[in-house]
């Protein structure tokens, strides 16, 4: 499966557009992890654990959005673009979009 954010695929044709599909996940945060980045807060830098969290959750959104393509008959996705909303102070979800399309 093809998957970029342009809005075509160098050296190929798009044949047919199925259209919009997406994914999405939306992960809380720990406790554990809350405490460790107010500490990282007072002495600055990255804070890892969220970072981890928040790459995994690009993949997962990205997985389900490529599964409903596929589920479509696409073989890829173009103008992918993805989105965060913050639905309470300690969740997040992250949304992978996209139109999905036959290339040869």
């Amino acid at each position: 499966m093809i998957v970029t954010t342009s809005g075509s695929i160098a050296a190929k044709k798009v044949v047919k557009t199925i259209g919009l599909v997406k994914g999405n996940t939306i992960r809380a945060r720990h406790l554990g992890r809350d405490i460790l980045a107010l500490l990282k807060l007072l002495v600055g830098g990255e804070i890892e654990d969220y970072t981890k969290m928040m790459a995994e959750s690009r993949e997962q959104a990205i997985d389900r959005m490529v599964e409903e393509a596929q589920q479509q008959g696409a073989n890829a996705v173009i103008d992918v673009r993805f989105s965060t909303s913050y639905l309470m102070s300690s969740a997040a979800e992250i949304l992978a979009y996209g139109t999905a399309v036959v290339v040869e």
